[in-house]
């Protein structure tokens, strides 16, 4: 048995190698066998020297040209804080009520019923407002076509100037009415607010003044005054009596009448042959009132009135009112001024206010801000709501437009521009090499 073939372990194996080495001879490479695999090993460490580049070469070029991410966006809504609450001033004596049409959009649904009253609504001497009630009782009886109609020309006679001592003696509203004076029915009613004219015309339309009674009863039963009372057409007779409730029906009665309107509205009538003659109700023209019909005892003093206010909105606020029992220019300036007064522009947003920011994943930022002044016409403390939309940005320049805002306020909105206080570039060659994870596809 040769020596290779002798059992041993490892380690006698490998004392026995080491012993023998130069007694084995290794057998001899052929060249063409070594060029061989020189060239093959050549081939290889290429071909891996190309994969290797090539991948390299590939991410570079992926990577300088990938799409960037979208920049994050912030939000910094601004809060407006609305106005406080709007107040209704109402008279602080006697009785009164007011009513508001138009703005349905901004006002409580009652606003045209009767918004607000006060001091009750018990049954109180009206005076002179008993005029407008005899006024519409003869239109009733003698219509006038239009607001501009004269109707018929009326001759008074020695009986009707005979009225002017009568209520003279009496202490009422009286004004010239010479025998044999001609005035057409446009005229003679209402704006004197003289009883002595009062009576003339409503014996004019109904032969007798029991005649009229009886008519105006009616009348107001039609109407559904139920809680006045008409035994004269003046007002000097301390029974002529209404509340509140019905003086605002009236009103509207009255507004639903163009002649009426019209005539209310007359600061003065100018007729050939007499004094001109003004108006009682002086505050015509002042705090947007427009009529109807004051009314005055010796310790009463009322006063039926419409207005037009002028708050901002397309049409003009028709409002109408009464005060019965304390009647003052001031209390009235004062329940006009508390409704104009809950109508106010509200700004809402004031260029260059920031409402934002945009950051990318490369670290540039810019801010967000509103591109405009705008406000909004609120009523009262009604609340204000802003709502932001945004698009989706990678990079931009000062100026650029990236949003809206918009304010919303009751039934009215407006809507702002958001543009970049800033500018935000491209990310540089070095931070897309090394933030693939960052890079689209």
């Amino acid at each position: 048995m040769s020596w290779y073939e002798q059992p041993s372990d490892g380690v006698s194996q490998l004392t026995d190698l080491m012993q023998h080495e130069q007694v084995i001879e290794r057998p001899e490479v052929d060249p063409d066998l070594r060029r061989r695999r020189r060239r093959r090993g050549l081939l290889i460490g290429g071909i891996i020297t190309v994969v290797v580049l090539g991948l390299t070469g590939g991410y570079v070029g992926w990577a300088l040209n990938a799409p960037i991410g979208a920049a994050t966006s912030t939000t910094e809504l601004p809060e407006v804080t609305p106005p406080s609450a709007a107040s209704l001033v109402m008279s602080p004596e006697g009785a009164s009520a007011i009513s508001v049409a138009g703005g349905e959009e901004y006002l409580p649904p009652e606003a045209a019923g009767t918004w607000a009253t006060a001091g009750g609504d018990d049954v109180r001497p009206i005076a002179s407002i008993s005029k407008l009630i005899t006024a519409l009782v003869i239109l009733s009886k003698k219509p006038l076509a239009s607001a501009d109609d004269p109707g018929p020309d009326i001759t008074f006679s020695k009986a009707d100037h005979a009225l002017y001592d009568k209520y003279y003696v009496l202490g009422a509203t009286i004004a010239p009415m010479p025998t044999g004076i001609t005035m057409t029915e446009h005229e003679a009613m209402l704006i004197p607010s003289a009883s002595n004219y009062a009576e003339a015309m409503a014996i004019w339309a109904f032969g007798s003044n029991g005649a009229f009674v009886s008519a105006t009863k009616a009348w107001l039963a039609a109407n559904g005054l139920t809680h006045t009372t008409i035994v004269e057409p003046t007002g000097i007779d301390r029974r002529n009596t209404s509340n509140v409730t019905d003086m605002m029906l009236l009103a509207r009665l009255a507004v639903a009448n163009p002649a009426i309107v019209q005539i209310a509205a007359k600061p003065a009538l100018s007729v050939p042959g007499i004094d001109a003659m003004s108006n009682t109700n002086t505050l015509l023209g002042s705090n947007g009132v427009t009529g109807l019909k004051t009314g005055t005892l010796s310790d009463q003093s009322n006063l039926l009135f419409t207005a037009s206010l002028d708050v901002g909105l397309p049409e003009p606020l028709s409002v109408i009112g009464v005060v019965l029992g304390a009647f003052s220019h001031a209390d009235v300036r004062a329940m006009l001024d508390g409704v104009a007064a809950g109508f106010h522009p509200v700004q809402v947003a004031k260029s260059g206010d920031q409402v934002g920011t945009y950051t990318t994943p490369w670290g540039e930022s810019a801010g967000m801000v509103l591109a405009a002044d705008e406000s909004l016409l609120t009523w009262s403390d009604t609340p204000i709501a802003a709502e932001m939309q945004t698009v989706t940005l990678t990079t931009g320049k000062k100026g650029d437009q990236v949003g809206t805002v918009t304010f919303t306020a009751g039934p009215q909105s407006v809507t702002v521009p958001v543009v970049l206080d800033g500018s935000i570039g491209s990310p540089d060659q070095w931070w897309r090499l090394t933030h693939p994870s960052e890079l689209g596809g």
